[in-house]
């Protein structure tokens, strides 16, 4: 996978972009009946109902996420993985994926790939796509909240888009996810100037650039608070996780979703206020468009700042606060790139699906 370029970020923004697109012209299709579910996933029980089946646990399920894309790709697939905080202990990902791409006519696989790699940088590479259309041309700061690794791809999506950041400012809840991160960001950046901050506040402050990616619990009073004050202007901050914002920087932000359709999806499948369960903004911009707090118009998505329906930004004041959710359709972009490099300069190993089926 990394020899066929799954670890591209330029190329991977590039297609993520291009996805967007598509996926605001209607031309995608995933689960459910209104095709814009995230997946189908395997809850376990809170304590043993039969003997070897697994209990509930922080991060403990089988999801399965499939999807087809348009365009150029012309493809369909399935991401499957397991998932399990347990996993550190052995040396492991939390989350273990595969990747199945399929031929959109026949349904026969294409190609088996490990996905843990392609899920990774497909997710870093939104941020990068946001920032490339609603960040400051002229960004030089930037402020990672979360040192893990979904924060280096966003950070690496970000220099892609962005070449003349100059300074990472760096919080985190841990000094050695912190010192990890730094270690990491000064092999792979050494022109950036690299600096750990201590709190949440002082990774805001003075920076164009904001990426939140802090796990929490559910409920509001746990989502990390972006305070008005500490937000420049011009800012764009953008939250893979849960999050809170004070309601006078709510008002004067722009508020922008990678694909406002799955959030509205997901929270038809949650309790009301959905962001009490899932915290992700875009959830939360849901919530707000339901009760009446703000207007259909206000909650926004890139795909049609892509296509020139909506204005990108409009002055270099303009706060924009940017909700990454993730979705199938990402998987299956980013893995037909990788596939057709794959085939293209002879990586991987052909497998015989049969010689002939037997129940044709």
């Amino acid at each position: 996978m990394i020899r066929a370029g799954v670890t591209d970020m330029a190329a991977c923004v590039d297609t993520m972009s291009d996805m967007l697109g598509l996926f605001a012209d209607g031309d995608y299709r995933m689960a459910g009946t209104e095709n814009n579910s995230h997946g189908a996933q395997i809850f376990f029980p809170e304590t043993e109902t039969f003997p070897g089946m697994p209990v509930d646990g922080p991060d403990r399920r089988f999801m399965a996420m499939p999807a087809y894309l348009g365009g150029d790709y012309q493809t369909a697939g399935c991401k499957w993985y397991g998932s399990n905080v347990a996993n550190k202990e052995r040396g492991l990902p939390r989350s273990i994926l595969m990747f199945t791409l399929s031929d959109k006519d026949t349904g026969a696989p294409l190609a088996i790939m490990s996905a843990n790699l392609l899920s990774a940088y497909r997710t870093g590479a939104i941020p990068g796509v946001g920032a490339r259309y609603l960040a400051r041309d002229d960004a030089r700061v930037v402020g990672i909240v979360g040192p893990g690794p979904m924060n280096r791809t966003s950070l690496e999506s970000f220099v892609a888009v962005r070449p003349g950041i100059e300074t990472v400012r760096v919080f985190g809840r841990s000094q050695g996810g912190v010192d990890t991160f730094i270690a990491w960001a000064a092999e792979r950046f050494p022109q950036l100037a690299l600096e750990q901050v201590d709190s949440f506040e002082a990774a805001v402050r003075g920076s164009d650039i904001v990426s939140i990616a802090v796990p929490s619990q559910s409920g509001s009073q746990h989502y990390p608070l972006v305070r008005d004050e500490w937000v420049k202007p011009g800012a764009f901050i953008c939250c893979s996780a849960h999050l809170a914002v004070e309601e006078s920087l709510v008002q004067r932000s722009r508020h922008v979703a990678d694909a406002r359709k799955i959030y509205q999806a997901w929270a038809e499948e949650l309790p009301e206020p959905a962001h009490e369960t899932v915290g992700i903004w875009g959830i939360h911009l849901v919530d707000r468009v339901r009760d009446g707090r703000m207007t259909p118009e206000q909650f926004e998505d890139i795909g049609e700042i892509i296509r020139g329906v909506a204005p990108g930004r409009r002055h270099d004041d303009e706060i924009f606060i940017y909700s990454v959710g993730g979705m199938p359709v990402e998987d299956v972009a980013w893995a037909t790139r990788v596939y057709r490099n794959a085939v293209r300069d002879g990586i991987g190993t052909t497998l015989n699906l049969w010689d002939a089926p037997a129940l044709a």
